[in-house]
C-alpha cells in the first residue's frame, strides 16, 4: 500500500495488532484501514463533512500529523 505514514501511540498499536491477529486480519495495516474506512462511511452517512474537516479532526485526535 502506498501513502503517508501515520503515527500511533505504541499501546494503541499493540492493541490493534492483538485484535487484528485475533480476528484474522492479514496485517495490522489491513485492520486499521478497514476500521477507518468503516468509520468514515458511517460518519459520511450522518453528516456532510469535507475531506479537509475529516483531516483536521484526525489531526486533532493525533492520528495524523
Amino acid at each position: 500500500m502506498f501513502g503517508s505514514k501515520v503515527k500511533i501511540d505504541k499501546d494503541l498499536l499493540d492493541r490493534c495488532k492483538r485484535f487484528a491477529a485475533e480476528k484474522g486480519y492479514g496485517s495490522v495495516e489491513e485492520f486499521i484501514v478497514h476500521t477507518l474506512e468503516k468509520e468514515l462511511r458511517t460518519s459520511a452517512a450522518g453528516c456532510e463533512e469535507t475531506g479537509e474537516e475529516i483531516k483536521n479532526r484526525l489531526k486533532g485526535l493525533g492520528y495524523i500529523d
